[in-house]
């Protein structure tokens, strides 16, 4: 293990969050709601740690596999206890476990959170709240690999430990580039959403947190009833449309820069993605038009809380807990199916969906004919065995920290229904769940080790699982120099 390289990165990243924390510094001296203190003493600390561990570059500069997890967990877990630091230094989330819980929401873009007086809090805090979102978005390493300079030996184990999806592609032969690229249509997409929402008489500030908050499908809002206080259908198209393309992988929106703009559309991940955003749509709107009295405002709110569910986001316009069980049960479902790979998106992703749907029919083929030779094929391509097997591990992994962390929530004795939506929605990174968690509820009830292991669930669905585990592996801390291959 290379502890002096990771200490290095991580100083580096200490020196980016303090320059992140630039913008809500600046909202707190604009507005003078009395936080500067707080933010300026929080950028010293981290300016003065990032110095410590990362003003000279190590002698030996090697990051592997393993070293990548590390970085990646760990990065995540400090920046989410420094980012909690304005909260609590300023008072006004008082508990350090009651803030850590709301910032590492930020910065994997959940969006639960404990707050129970959103309206009552300092405008420089409330958008650092939502300005994690959008540095959680595409992930604060992919940010980092654009400006560290780090090559792309080295970089790439960092990406593959925090970039979700199945697999990691780059958009250029330069990792730095494929960052830098990253980033620019996402600060792209982002800007075309501020001004859309400016088009429509928002206010700058709103419109800065309504774009953070669903460009990295995050769901923070500065308002007790979320995108719903605004009760307008224009607002609610704009974001609920950027919601979704957020959901789409970065990747097909380069294709379309180059001009190569049908071999983006024929994504089998984005087709299938568009399809079930549709017929949850119809099935919602037809189940709770009812409820509304017509067919287009059930419309309206069955497309704004598919396309915030799907994605997982958690902007809402209505308390959806109180629709019919079945539309609540389509919502739970696309809980879990998520958006696409490579988006900011949370959610098991579309991709692996169709992957284990088409391994299923594969292996029930082979059941019936087991002389028959058949292949799993992907956005046109056949899948090796070593990216099936990903999944399957994904897969179980996934169910036994799902498992895991119900029965041990259950012991809050809460009732089934808020137990269960809540680890979905924090492992999923979605935001609200259903019953206390629900869109007008909040998780300010659980006791400080709930709140402490659905922030574990949050940190652990953002990056995919594997750097959080490997935390507790002890093989992974050994000091022991491996030769390149096994490491």
């Amino acid at each position: 293990m290379n502890y002096k390289m990771i200490a290095y990165v991580l100083g580096r990243i200490f020196l980016v969050e303090a320059a992140l924390l630039l913008l809500p510094l600046g909202t707190a001296a604009l507005y003078g709601d009395g936080t500067v203190r707080v933010f300026l003493l929080t950028i010293t600390i981290l300016v003065l740690l990032g110095l410590l561990l990362g003003a000279r570059t190590p002698k030996d500069t090697t990051i592997f596999a393993r070293e990548g997890l590390v970085v990646a967990a760990l990065a995540w877990v400090l920046m989410s206890l420094f980012g909690a630091l304005p909260f609590r230094l300023s008072g006004e989330i008082p508990s350090m476990v009651d803030a850590f819980f709301e910032v590492v929401s930020g910065f994997t873009t959940t969006g639960s959170s404990i707050l129970t007086d959103i309206e009552g809090m300092s405008r420089g805090l409330l958008m650092w709240r939502s300005f994690t979102h959008w540095v959680g978005g595409v992930g604060v390493l992919v940010f980092a690999m654009a400006v560290l300079p780090l090559g792309d030996g080295r970089g790439m184990h960092l990406m593959r430990a925090e970039v979700p999806g199945v697999t990691v592609g780059k958009m250029s032969s330069k990792l730095r580039d494929s960052a830098r690229i990253n980033y620019a249509i996402y600060f792209g997409l982002t800007v075309a959403e501020i001004v859309l929402l400016l088009i429509g008489r928002m206010p700058l500030y709103d419109a800065l947190i309504n774009a953070f908050g669903s460009a990295g499908t995050g769901g923070f809002s500065h308002l007790a009833a979320s995108v719903g206080a605004y009760d307008n259908v224009y607002y609610e198209l704009v974001i609920g449309v950027f919601m979704l393309l957020f959901g789409v992988n970065f990747n097909l929106y380069y294709l379309v820069l180059l001009g190569r703009v049908r071999e983006a559309l024929r994504s089998e991940e984005m087709r299938v993605y568009f399809g079930i955003v549709a017929a949850a749509v119809v099935a919602i709107t037809v189940n709770i038009t009812q409820m509304y009295g017509s067919a287009w405002q059930a419309l309206r709110h069955a497309f704004f809380q598919v396309s915030s569910i799907i994605t997982t986001t958690g902007f809402a316009t209505q308390n959806f807990d109180l629709w019919p069980n079945f539309s609540k049960t389509i919502l739970v479902c696309i809980m879990f199916f998520g958006a696409c790979t490579g988006s900011t998106g949370g959610g098991l992703k579309i991709a692996r969906i169709v992957i284990l749907v088409k391994a299923s029919v594969r292996d029930l083929q082979k059941a019936l004919h087991p002389r028959a030779v058949t292949s799993v094929r992907f956005e046109g391509k056949p899948l090796e065995s070593k990216t099936l097997n990903s999944v399957h591990v994904y897969l179980t992994l996934y169910i036994i920290l799902f498992v895991g962390s119900v029965l041990l929530l259950s012991l809050e004795h809460f009732d089934l229904v808020t137990t269960f939506t809540a680890v979905t929605a924090c492992l999923n990174n979605i935001g609200p769940g259903l019953a206390m968690v629900g869109p007008t509820g909040n998780f300010a009830n659980f006791s400080a080790w709930g709140k402490l292991l659905l922030s574990f669930d949050m940190l652990a669905g953002r990056l995919e699982l594997f750097p959080m585990l490997v935390l507790f592996a002890p093989s992974v801390w050994r000091r022991k120099r491996h030769t390149p291959a096994a490491r």
